[in-house]
Order: structure tokens, then C-alpha cells, then sequence
């Protein structure tokens, strides 16, 4: 495959130093990390290996890669592979493709809390499914799913959401039996939506309680819990 004529490495290489000096003290330590991981990825900075062919001589440098996840050029081969080890474990059913995200007031909260509303999207997100899923008014089964967090939208614009799949149908409560859903329909939207607009809000306010929510900048307030309802107040009506 011939090599891209612009690629992110040329871009941080050409403006990196500038743009690192230019917003020095709003960088933190992780991104600077993940820039000089893509600089020096497949360069001589990071080392390399020769290839020899035994037969005619010829010897191929090949440059160490970051492996850092961020990397396009890394990111890349570890997606096909990922996505290989995924199809092997596909049934043979219908598959679903849920989507779960949150409203703008929230986004704002998880940009400053990243691993407390990260995790608790995912964990609303799967007990959603697994509660609606196991009622016998739908589908009365013990159903699996593979989530993937995004935290990007298409316009390059913070917006966390996770991507679920799920396979038409799961094992029956004794286990004995695959129960499968109705062909081109899963579990109905507006459900799985109310009940997963009512965990995830029950969850934040837990993990304001807690103490585990950091709050700064324009959302410094919401450290009171009194603000922090107020805030919270107009999202439990939300579709």
C-alpha cells in the first residue's frame, strides 16, 4: 500500500513544537505523550530491526512502531486484528446495533470526570439491556453484547456515546434454550432509553456523593449538591 502523501506524523513534525509552546499549560502529560508517540512512530528514534533475505542479500530497515493506541499508523493494524478475533465470535443470528449517548450538560461533566462517566456509561448502558432483555414482556432472555466507547463525534466535537451489538436473541433463564427476538426487532427504543436515562442520572448523582466528581472552570458551581440537582433537573424529562 503506497504511504499516504499527508499523515498525521507530518503534521505534529511541522507544527508540533509551535503548537506544544503556543498552549504550554494546557496540554497535560498523557497528550503530550500521544504526540511525540505519532512523531517518532517508525523512525529512527524509536529503533528498528533488518530484514536479510538469505538468498540475494537484500536487507530491509524496518523502524519500531509506537504501539500507542492514539497512532493511526498503530491504531490501524490493532483495529483489523481486533475486528478478526470479533467475527470469530459471531453467531449465527441477527445482529443489532445499539447506540447509547449523552446530552450536552452531561458531556461537559464526563470531559472533567473522563473515568467515573466513562465507566458509568457502560455500566448503564449494559444493565439497561440486560434488565430489558431478561423481562419476559420482551424478549425474556440472557442476552451478551460488545460496547465501544466513542468519545468524538464525526465533527471532531466531544461527544461521548457507546456503540453496542448485540446478537437477535440469548439463552433462556434455565439456559436450556436460545430464545430468539422477532426478525428486525430487538427491544423497543423508548424503554431501554427511559431506563437508561434513570440509571444514568441515578449513577451520577451516587458518584457526586461519593466525592468521586471534580468539578472546574465554568462547572466549578456544581460542586454544591443543591446547584448540582438544579443542573441535573431538566435532563430527567430528555428523550
Amino acid at each position: 500500500m503506497p504511504r499516504p502523501k499527508l499523515e498525521v506524523a507530518d503534521i505534529f513534525g511541522a507544527h508540533g513544537p509551535a503548537y506544544r509552546r503556543d498552549h504550554a499549560g494546557h496540554l497535560n502529560l498523557p497528550q503530550l505523550k500521544v504526540m511525540s508517540a505519532i512523531e517518532t512512530c517508525r523512525t529512527v528514534a524509536l529503533g528498528g530491526h533488518v530484514s536479510a533475505c538469505t538468498k540475494c542479500s537484500h536487507a530491509h530497515i524496518a523502524y519500531n512502531s509506537c504501539r500507542n493506541r492514539h497512532c493511526p499508523k498503530c491504531q490501524g493494524a490493532a483495529s483489523r486484528d481486533w475486528m478478526a478475533a470479533r467475527i470469530e465470535d459471531l453467531l449465527p443470528v441477527e445482529y443489532f446495533h445499539l447506540v447509547f449517548t449523552l446530552p450536552a450538560q452531561i458531556a461537559d461533566i464526563a470531559y472533567q470526570n473522563k473515568a467515573a462517566v466513562y465507566g458509568l456509561l457502560f455500566k448503564a448502558s449494559a444493565h439497561t439491556l440486560l434488565t430489558i432483555a431478561a423481562d419476559k414482556k420482551h424478549l425474556g432472555a440472557q442476552i451478551g453484547m460488545t460496547s465501544v466507547l466513542h468519545t468524538w463525534g464525526s465533527a471532531m466535537t466531544h461527544h461521548p456515546h457507546v456503540h453496542v451489538i448485540v446478537p437477535g436473541g440469548g439463552l433462556s433463564p434455565d439456559d436450556a434454550r436460545w430464545t430468539a427476538c422477532r426478525p428486525g426487532f430487538l427491544l423497543p427504543v423508548k424503554v431501554l432509553s427511559r431506563l437508561f436515562r434513570r440509571l444514568f442520572l441515578e449513577g451520577l448523582w451516587a458518584l457526586h456523593r461519593a466525592g468521586k466528581l471534580a468539578f472546574f472552570g465554568d462547572l466549578s458551581d456544581l460542586v454544591d449538591p443543591n446547584t448540582f440537582e438544579t443542573h441535573l433537573a431538566p435532563l430527567r424529562k430528555v428523550d
